[in-house]
């Protein structure tokens, strides 16, 4: 998804979308802050506003365990309400998937729960098959 296929984007978010797509991985909200402060960005507030929408649209994923951000690397995010990465703690690479098969699984359990979901993220740590080649 990008900024131009979502016309409500203020100008503030779109700077922050397009600073994480153009990171090609993960940045906290200071590193987005420290990026933008030439375009006016003065406090940590105007990002996590902004990011706060971004995520709302399906644009940007939160990664809790890095307590980063990163891009939607696919489109209907917004839509599906789940998202996965593999996060290799080595070279610190981030790929984003749809789960279908474990997504299934966990709407049946949550249906059978009377658990009413409204957001999953799933993040697998270890080691990508670059840095696994390379050892």
């Amino acid at each position: 998804m990008s900024a131009e296929t979502h016309p409500d984007l203020t100008k503030n978010q779109a700077l922050v979308f397009g600073s994480l797509s153009d990171a090609g991985g993960p940045l906290t909200a200071y590193a987005i802050l420290d990026q933008l402060r030439g375009d006016g960005f003065r406090a940590p507030l105007q990002v996590y506003r902004a990011l706060d929408k971004l995520v709302e649209y399906g644009m940007v994923h939160r990664l809790e365990s890095l307590n980063a951000f990163v891009a939607c690397a696919h489109t209907g995010c917004a839509t599906h309400g789940a998202a996965a990465f593999a996060i290799c703690e080595n070279c610190g690479d981030v790929s984003e998937f749809t789960p279908e098969k474990a997504m299934d699984l966990l709407r049946t359990w949550t249906e059978q729960q009377g658990f009413q979901l409204s957001r999953t993220t799933i993040e697998l740590r270890g080691t990508c098959k670059g840095c696994a080649s390379n050892n």
